[in-house]
């Protein structure tokens, strides 16, 4: 359910006027009864509280003048304390889930994350949506501003899931659809949940814009997301049960100059082949690369071993020979994908890397 914050905005002409006129009589005795005038109004906006016939819009916008007037004086403290205490002692206040959202903001301004993030949990959780006016006119939602403090805020993967979804489900015209399956996707990794964080990227790949998007903090997005539902999708038949049983099998058709051989251990899926200076995802690999056209008429050699700046994940093979540029560094990698564990650790020849190393 979803309450509108409207007729407060009218109210808060008539209590302004009142507090205006608090303001004026009280303004001709310098400093002292300028800090006076501001006490004097907060008392009385504590008196009209007493009055147990306000009506609930009459009451928000009593409580809200009350807290505008400690957000002057930066008296985060009291401003905590009162709304809180209000929230505690008015459990049918319609406007609970706006005073809870002005106490976690306010815990913000104290740099106090997580009891903010408590706060912002509280409200949605536990309480009914509210919109409310901007001072542009624009209505606000009191949930989704929340679900946006909570994804900066937590650092917890299963919540933050919570959020996104949240996110999708209830505003997908407030954000951008497209970011947000990507984001999901990878608090699913995080938290191992391989089958959903595929279900997640597939439907990021869905959507129109997600190969021009540009998502901060998540670069190249559209095509790692591509890379790897192309290989969830694929039969990997491609792969070796360790590196030494891989370098074997190349070395061999290399030996025995059989070129369809050699094709046949390439990666069917983002296989690249590109210059030392290039990205991988810049790759000018084509689906019709085919070793046998560069192998032809040439005597192809290769190093004994492997390269030095090899690692336990990565390794390169000096190889020379071939027709264009002399120099090819074959590219093995140890495959990635938990959510296969019989291919998770197995190892690819994933691309070549052309000319000697920079």
């Amino acid at each position: 359910m979803v309450f509108r914050v409207k007729k407060a905005v009218v109210l808060f002409s008539f209590v302004l006027s009142f507090c205006a006129f608090l303001l004026v009589s009280c303004s001709s005795g310098g400093k002292k009864k300028n800090a006076s005038a501001d006490g004097n109004l907060r008392s009385e906006l504590f008196e009209l509280l007493k009055n147990e016939n306000l009506s609930e819009q009459t009451r928000f916008a009593i409580v809200n003048n009350i807290v505008q007037d400690m957000l002057l004086q930066k008296d985060y403290t009291h401003i905590i304390l009162f709304l809180t205490e209000w929230v505690e002692d008015h459990p049918q206040d319609l406007y609970n889930a706006y005073w809870l959202m002005v106490t976690a903001n306010t815990y913000l301004e104290m740099d106090a994350k997580p009891i903010a993030e408590y706060y912002f949990e509280r409200i949605i959780n536990n309480y009914n949506d509210l919109l409310v006016n901007s001072k542009d006119g624009k209505e606000l939602s009191v949930h989704f501003m929340s679900l946006q403090h909570l994804i900066q805020i937590s650092k917890t993967p299963v919540n933050r899931i919570s959020y996104f979804n949240q996110l999708i489900t209830r505003f997908p015209d407030k954000v951008s659809i497209t970011e947000m399956y990507a984001r999901l996707a990878l608090e699913y990794e995080k938290e191992g949940e391989w089958n959903l964080a595929m279900r997640a990227f597939t439907q990021f790949l869905a959507q129109e814009d997600a190969s021009t998007i540009r998502i901060p903090d998540i670069p190249n997005a559209y095509a790692n997301a591509r890379r790897l539902i192309d290989f969830n999708n694929s039969t990997k038949s491609w792969t070796f049960e360790t590196l030494d049983e891989l370098v074997a099998a190349v070395k061999k058709a290399i030996t025995a100059y059989n070129p369809t051989l050699l094709d046949s251990y390439k990666s069917r899926v983002n296989f690249f082949n590109v210059s030392w200076r290039q990205d991988e995802n810049s790759s000018n690999a084509q689906d019709d690369f085919y070793i046998r056209n560069f192998m032809r008429g040439n005597r192809i050699r290769f190093s004994e071993k492997l390269d030095e700046s090899s690692s336990p994940t990565e390794a390169y093979l000096r190889t020379w020979g071939w027709s264009t540029i002399n120099v090819w560094y074959f590219y093995f990698r140890k495959v990635n994908f938990p959510v296969d564990p019989e291919i998770h650790g197995r190892w690819e020849w994933a691309g070549i890397y052309y000319g000697e190393k920079l």
